[in-house]
């Protein structure tokens, strides 16, 4: 991993790793270790990598949980339709939001609108904004996956 200082450096870096992982379905290890290992610096704090593993692995494994509480909030759209840097900053932050007793919901809200803005299209923010405050306003409410 490139030097991560911080925690949005981190997840910036889970969602190139979202990415790859959303076209190649290889192993998140190999992942991670390939983005490592293209990365120029190596030096990464011990718990900025052990943030980006928990967000990368949580996001992965309830990836389809995520996506259908996305679904339950488009109006007028079709999930497919989403673009995929949406998708994918929507699956992570949800994620953070909901299994990150550490960062507040409204840090995660924000942090999904400021990376949308910078990745995906001029009004991604504003669709993010959107999804994650509807999520944030109903998260007493969530029926949490089940792990098996």
């Amino acid at each position: 991993m490139s030097l991560i200082h911080s925690r949005r450096q981190a997840r910036e870096f889970v969602l190139q790793a979202l990415y790859a992982y959303e076209f190649t379905h290889d192993e998140p290890e190999d992942i991670l270790a390939r983005l490592k290992e293209m990365s120029e610096e190596k030096d990464v704090d011990k718990k900025v990598e052990s943030y980006v593993r928990k967000l990368f692995y949580e996001t992965v494994t309830n990836r389809e949980w995520t996506s259908e509480e996305i679904k339950l909030r488009l109006q007028n759209w079709e999930y497919d339709r989403v673009a995929i840097i949406d998708r994918l900053v929507l699956q992570m932050m949800i994620t953070e939001m909901v299994f990150f007793d550490d960062v507040p919901p409204k840090v995660s809200i924000s942090e999904g609108v400021e990376i949308s803005k910078k990745y995906s299209t001029p009004d991604s923010g504003g669709f993010v904004n959107g999804i994650l405050d509807s999520v944030y306003h109903s998260l007493d409410d969530l029926s949490l996956p089940t792990t098996t």
